[in-house]
């Protein structure tokens, strides 16, 4: 897990350094001037999506360290990719971007409540001697200084940032396929061992929170655009951050496992979901 551990940390700097780099105060304002999108959207994410894996890790029968694992990416925010296939899904791109902004910076301190407590209740001790407070001043400066400093970057640079855009985009993605290839390759003999089984949990959670998604915001919010953006946060996890909380927690790989898993599906899914709701107006 050696290279995962070195790698993970600065890819997620870079990744929140780009998704800063796409914000401007309007992300921020747009949430005061239409709340009920919002709110249902970060409800959905930030509430809804850690209880019903919690629900699933007490119906199917899986180790402690695949449960925590799967509570690590269920308390994950979303990651840029939701930003980008909600574009693609012709969905609220404004609402998707102020989803992931503002959630990934709380996350702060909604990851380590949701982690610490969920290790608390399988019983999993964290050797490391690392406290709540601590882990939440870390991610504070792998998450929201990078954050801010893409932010002023582009209050700075506009002209340029915008001119490089859909690059920043890419090369975000790209980071992101780096931290799940390295533990694929690094872990490859063991993983597939434990594949069926975070694989099971992983695909059912996700598809899960895709429709939920989208048939709690069908009710709630303003038209199908928000329903596509708030459908592709729910589904689409910021599996960097996952990696990073996990590998800064526990030594063991097993954690990872369930993240690397959710990481191929949510792909795979997602694509098929852009697919069957780009042309839905």
């Amino acid at each position: 897990m050696e290279i995962v551990t070195k790698i993970a940390p600065l890819c997620l700097a870079i990744i929140m350094f780009i998704l800063g780099l796409g914000l401007t105060i309007n992300d921020f304002l747009r949430v005061i001037k239409y709340p009920k999108n919002f709110l249902v959207g970060f409800i959905c994410q930030v509430i809804l999506l850690p209880i019903i894996a919690f629900i699933l890790i007490n119906l199917i029968t899986l180790t402690p360290e695949i449960a925590l694992g799967v509570m690590i990416i269920a308390a994950a925010p979303g990651g840029v990719t939701s930003n980008v296939l909600t574009k693609f899904a012709n969905g609220d791109v404004a609402l998707s971007v102020s989803l992931t902004a503002i959630v990934s910076l709380i996350s702060i301190a909604t990851v380590p409540f949701i982690v610490f407590h969920s290790a608390n209740f399988l019983e999993i001790e964290i050797l490391k001697e690392i406290a709540m407070s601590s882990i939440a001043t870390k991610m504070f400066f792998v998450v929201t200084v990078p954050v801010l400093l893409g932010m002023i970057i582009r209050k700075l640079k506009q002209d340029l940032v915008m001119a490089y855009e859909s690059l920043f985009q890419k090369i975000s993605i790209i980071l992101f396929l780096i931290v799940f290839a390295a533990i694929w390759v690094e872990e490859w003999g063991e993983i597939m061992s434990y594949i069926k089984t975070a694989g099971l949990i992983s695909i059912i959670l996700n598809m899960t929170m895709i429709i939920i998604g989208f048939y709690v915001a069908k009710f709630l919010v303003s038209g199908i655009a928000q329903r596509k953006s708030i459908s592709l946060e729910c589904g689409l996890q910021n599996g960097t951050l996952a990696v990073y909380v996990a590998t800064q927690l526990f030594d063991q790989k097993v954690y990872l496992f369930p993240t690397a898993a959710y990481a191929l599906i949510m792909f795979v899914t997602s694509i098929f979901f852009v697919l069957l709701v780009r042309k839905i107006n």
